[in-house]
Parts: structure tokens; C-alpha cells; sequence
């Protein structure tokens, strides 16, 4: 049965959670009006590398079939999401499929290959004209150990060399203390971090290509943007002061420090850290730890009115793609770069609820570095 302690901790955590989902953004457009956007941004963008593309992006995109030497094709969006077996990056599958009318490819990375399949058999099956057939791949990845981060990258570059969006949605849940992988992270810090930076750093080249081809090309990381907290510079892996809100709060904010860090040595393309909000979604009742498998489906129907379906979440998640929201009006963010900072309905945060420097920035990527190069126990990028 579930301590008394850990009860506590979990029913202070949906508290939060609560009071924090219950501070929505204003003038926000309705559902509908989100989804119809989004369809709108697809249409827009799903076209390119078609009859219909320009001729300098069908060029280039014909390079890039040739040079992936595999039966794919490349001229259609290309979308990976890591962590995309479950939850909000399930829904964030499905929403793309559905928008670009299955004429994408779709890569989901995670552990679940069942759950992949399922997902990928229920995906709209693309016209029979497209020859090749779009791509609806499963590659499989333990994200708490950063070299299984990095065969998985080599995997999806060798057969998609050209990719249009990346979505890290990976999540660990657990009530437990600090609990090392064999690479010496924390297995949460490593998930809701380490992961999502390696990922980022061995697939920017995807993300290139796709920007020298015309397209969009865009990161997101769905963390906890505006959540986060100060963090200690002289113990960044939290080896020293490691707890549960401790890591709660340096994640969010080692998030905001990587989307700007990546945006500024690559300002050709685009980089968003999302806070996703309160979602249904099974990562409680997968948790290692007993007590949130017991409690998270009481605390899913406890809030169910005031909590979105993955699906939903997909649709805001989207939206902060393709738009940013400043004082209520709506701008379209379609081709614009660097690095931004969204919230549950997919509005713009500005510099609401962070916690970076410059010095942190620097001091975060030297660290994420030496300590990515330890795990590979080899020489480590830039």
C-alpha cells in the first residue's frame, strides 16, 4: 500500500497541478478555431516538395532521396516523435496524420513496439498515388541511457535525412530519489533532459536539410515551459542536492537553457519548449512506483473537467507551431527561427516563469556535454 508520505507528496503535486491548470491564458481562440488553424498550417506546408512545391525545394528534396538510398519518400513533411508510443506524443501523431491527410512520414521512437503498431495501423492511410508510400516507422529507444539516444538518431538520419519536425515528448514518472542509470544520470533527469538534448544535437541535421529545402523545420521539447525553478550551477546533475522538487524544477528550466542555446548556434531554424498542461494520459499507471499507479486514475477522474485528452493537447501543441499568442491577437510563427517558450494552449510565454542567464546557458551546455561525452565514454560534438 502507498505511505502516508508518498500520498502526500503525490495529492501536493495534483494541487499544484490544479492551481496551476486553472491560470489560463485570455482571449484564447476556441478549440475549434485551433484545430481549423492547424489544418489551415498543413495545407499550407503538406504540399511541399509536390507538383505544387517550388522547383528549388523539389531539387533539393530529389538530392535527398538519392542520397538516403531507400525506398522513402522524402518530399512529403517528415515528422519524429520520441516518446510518440503513448500519451501527449500519441496525440501529436495522430493530429499530424489526420492534418496532412496521411500524405507524411510519421516515426515514432520509444519502447512500447505493440503500442506503435497500434498506433501506426489506426493512422489515415495515405492516397494510393503516392508512390512511394509514406513512411510509418517504429524505431525502438530507452531514453534514460543517452547510447541508446544516439543509435536510435543513426537510425532514423540513415533512412530520413531530411526532417521537418521533431517532437520530444519522452516522460519518467516516479516518486522514488535519485536512481542512477549505468551511465551515472539520474534515469528522470536523464529522460526530461539529458535525452531530449542528445536527440536534438544528433538530429539538427535532419532539421537542416529540410530548411535548405524551403520547409519548415521545427523542435519542440513538451516539458514544462514557465514551471521550472533556480538552479544550482555547481551541481547541475544534482548529485549532491537531488530531490524531487529539485529535479522538477531544473528540468523546465534546463529546457528553456537548451531551446536558446541550440537556437543560437543554429539560427536557421526553430526551437520551442511546451508546457503541455494537465493531460490524460497513462504515464502515472505505467510509473515504476506503486503509489502513482494506484492513485493517477482517482486523480484522472478527481479532474477529469479540467483536464484535455491527448488528442486535444495535440491540437494546442500544434498550435504553438504554427502560432504564437502576445496580448491575445494571433501571429503565425510559419518559418519563423530561434528559440520560443509556449504554454498549455499553445500561447506564447514570453519570459514568464524563467529562470536562465546567459552564465547558466553557457555553464549548462559544458555540462551537458562532458557529461553526454562520459556516457558515450567517447569525443562528443560541439
Amino acid at each position: 500500500m502507498p505511505s502516508f508520505a508518498s500520498t502526500t507528496i503525490l495529492i501536493s503535486a495534483l494541487s499544484i497541478i490544479l492551481g496551476l491548470y486553472l491560470i489560463q491564458p485570455a482571449d484564447m481562440p476556441s478549440f475549434a478555431a485551433i484545430r481549423a488553424a492547424n489544418a489551415a498550417f498543413f495545407r499550407s506546408v503538406s504540399g511541399a516538395g509536390s507538383s505544387s512545391s517550388s522547383s528549388a525545394a523539389a531539387t533539393a528534396n530529389a538530392a535527398t532521396n538519392a542520397a538516403s538510398n531507400t525506398n522513402t519518400n522524402n518530399d512529403l513533411p517528415t515528422a519524429v516523435f520520441v516518446g510518440g508510443t503513448s500519451g501527449i506524443g500519441e496525440g501529436m501523431a495522430v493530429t499530424f496524420a489526420e492534418h496532412t491527410e496521411g500524405k507524411s512520414n510519421i516515426i515514432l521512437v520509444g519502447r512500447n513496439r505493440a503500442a506503435a503498431e497500434r498506433i501506426l495501423a489506426s493512422l489515415p492511410a495515405p492516397p494510393p498515388s503516392l508512390s512511394p508510400a509514406p513512411a510509418r516507422e517504429f524505431v525502438q529507444c530507452d531514453a534514460t541511457l543517452i547510447k541508446n539516444v544516439h543509435s536510435a538518431s543513426s537510425q532514423i538520419l540513415s533512412k530520413f535525412p531530411k526532417i521537418n519536425y521533431l517532437i520530444i515528448t519522452a516522460g519518467f514518472s516516479t516518486l522514488a530519489g535519485r536512481d542512477e542509470t549505468p551511465e551515472g544520470i539520474d534515469k528522470k533527469l536523464a529522460v526530461h533532459y539529458y535525452a531530449r538534448w542528445k536527440f536534438l544535437s544528433d538530429l539538427v541535421p535532419g532539421l537542416q536539410k529540410a530548411k535548405e529545402a524551403g520547409e519548415e523545420a521545427v523542435a519542440m521539447s513538451v516539458m514544462a515551459a514557465g514551471k521550472g525553478g533556480k538552479v544550482d550551477l555547481e551541481d547541475l546533475g544534482l548529485k549532491r542536492g537531488y530531490s524531487l522538487s529539485a529535479a522538477a524544477l531544473a528540468a523546465p528550466t534546463y529546457n528553456d537553457l537548451m531551446v536558446e542555446s541550440f537556437a543560437e548556434k543554429y539560427p536557421s531554424l526553430r526551437f520551442i519548449h511546451a508546457y503541455p498542461g494537465f493531460v490524460r494520459t497513462n504515464l502515472g499507471a505505467s510509473s515504476p512506483s506503486t503509489t502513482l499507479r494506484l492513485l493517477t486514475p482517482v486523480a484522472l477522474g478527481l479532474f477529469r473537467p479540467l483536464s484535455v485528452s491527448q488528442n486535444e493537447c495535440g491540437e494546442y501543441m500544434w498550435y504553438a507551431v504554427s502560432h504564437t499568442i502576445r496580448d491575445g491577437s494571433s501571429n503565425t510563427t510559419a518559418g519563423k527561427t530561434g528559440a520560443f517558450r509556449t504554454g498549455s494552449k499553445g500561447e506564447d510565454l514570453g519570459r514568464k516563469g524563467y529562470y536562465g542567464s546567459e552564465e547558466a546557458r553557457r555553464r549548462l551546455w559544458a555540462h551537458t556535454v562532458e557529461t553526454v561525452q562520459a556516457a558515450l565514454g567517447k569525443e562528443e560534438g560541439k
